[in-house]
């Protein structure tokens, strides 16, 4: 038995994504073996993030300033709106860094078996944000599941009365695929072909 701090540690990491209870002891260990080289940064780092890092108000990315730093960049194209399930995937576009429009992350996907329905998206934002004009396109990049494809014809269905274009991503996404665990040349390929939905 390990202190109770440490198992307390432990059960925190064990919490996160791809991180069990054994893989969390093992880094709890490896951090503690590594004291002033690598446990106390990463609590500094943790302190600063936790302190800084804010949701965007306009797009919901992650930063250090409301609005974030793609909302302020006014290289970037106005017209279109990029629709993402989450911040990761965001992430995994930009690092892709084929795409210099703007984002729109929804917080999540409709899913009836884990009771996530319209009200808990950020589909009524996104909404205001097309009625407010000036966007030709908006680009649904969902998950190509169930639950992203019901999104994405959600979406789709409450954006019909407006005049904007809407696309989805095409070829080299995978039936089942989350963006942020696919490769940037599949990610580019997917999102040059992506395709109309609707009339």
């Amino acid at each position: 038995m390990s202190a109770p701090e440490i198992e307390t540690l432990i059960a925190l990491l064990s919490k996160l994504p791809t991180l069990g209870p054994r893989s969390a002891r093992r880094a709890v260990l490896h951090l503690l073996n590594r004291k002033e080289s690598q446990f106390v940064p990463l609590i500094a780092a943790l302190q600063e993030v936790a302190d800084k890092i804010k949701p965007c108000a306009v797009c919901g990315n992650m930063d250090t300033s409301d609005p974030c730093s793609i909302c302020r960049d006014e290289r970037r194209g106005k017209a279109q709106i990029c629709v993402v399930q989450d911040v990761a995937d965001l992430w995994a576009l930009e690092r892709a860094g084929m795409y210099r429009g703007r984002y729109h992350v929804l917080g999540g996907v409709l899913s009836a078996l884990d009771g996530v329905g319209p009200d808990e998206l950020k589909i009524p934002a996104l909404v205001e944000r097309v009625a407010a004009g000036g966007i030709a396109e908006i680009i649904l990049a969902l998950p190509a599941t169930i639950e992203g494809q019901t999104t994405a014809h959600y979406v789709a269905d409450k954006l019909a009365d407006f005049p904007v274009q809407i696309s989805t991503l095409s070829r080299g996404v995978p039936m089942g695929g989350e963006l942020d665990y696919l490769d940037d040349g599949t990610l580019q390929l997917a999102f040059s072909a992506r395709k109309k939905i609707g009339g």
